[in-house]
C-alpha cells in the first residue's frame, strides 16, 4: 500500500546516536503525533557509527501518523570544529585567526560534504568550505 500525502517536514540537528523523547526532538514531534520513542530508536541505530557528530536530519511526517527520515551530512562548520579542534569559531570573523587548517583536511571536509552541497565537483566544494572556514577565523595553509 502507497503511503499517504505527507503532513509535515521536520529538520533537526541532532548528536548522532543520542537522541531521546526530550526536548528538543520531544517538543518539536510531539506535536506532529509520531512515536517518539520509535523515531529515537530508529535515528540512534541509523547513526550509532557517527557518534560524536551532530546530524541533520529530514522527517517526512505522512497522514498516518508514519514517516521516513533522511539523515544528512555534518554541517561543513562542525566539520571544521572538528578538524581544527575549536570549541567555536572567531567572534570577529575572518578579522581575527582562531586555527589553521591544510588543504588536504580542507579537502577530506568537501569530500564528506560533496553529497549535501548544491555543485558538481570537489573543487566546487572546496571553495564552498573554505569560505565557511575563513568566516569562521580559520585560515588555510597552501
Amino acid at each position: 500500500m502507497a503511503k499517504k500525502n505527507v503532513t509535515k517536514v521536520v529538520k533537526l540537528q541532532i548528536p548522532a546516536g543520542k537522541a531521546t523523547p526530550a526536548p528538543p526532538v520531544g517538543t518539536v514531534l510531539g506535536p506532529a503525533g509520531i512515536n517518539l520513542q520509535e523515531f529515537c530508536t530508529k535515528y540512534n541505530d541509523a547513526t550509532r557509527d557517527k557518534m560524536g557528530d551532530i546530524l541533520p536530519v529530514e522527517i517526512s511526517i505522512y497522514e498516518d501518523r508514519t514517516f521516513d527520515f533522511v539523515i544528512k551530512t555534518p554541517p561543513a562548520a562542525f566539520l571544521i570544529k572538528k578538524y581544527a579542534k575549536l570549541k567555536s569559531g572567531s567572534a570577529k570573523g575572518s578579522k581575527e585567526t582562531v586555527a589553521t587548517l591544510t588543504n588536504s583536511q580542507i579537502k577530506e571536509i568537501a569530500e564528506i560534504k560533496l553529497p549535501d552541497l548544491n555543485c558538481y565537483s570537489v573543487e566546487e566544494a572546496i571553495k564552498i568550505v573554505e569560505g565557511t572556514a575563513i568566516n569562521m577565523g580559520v585560515k588555510i595553509e597552501g
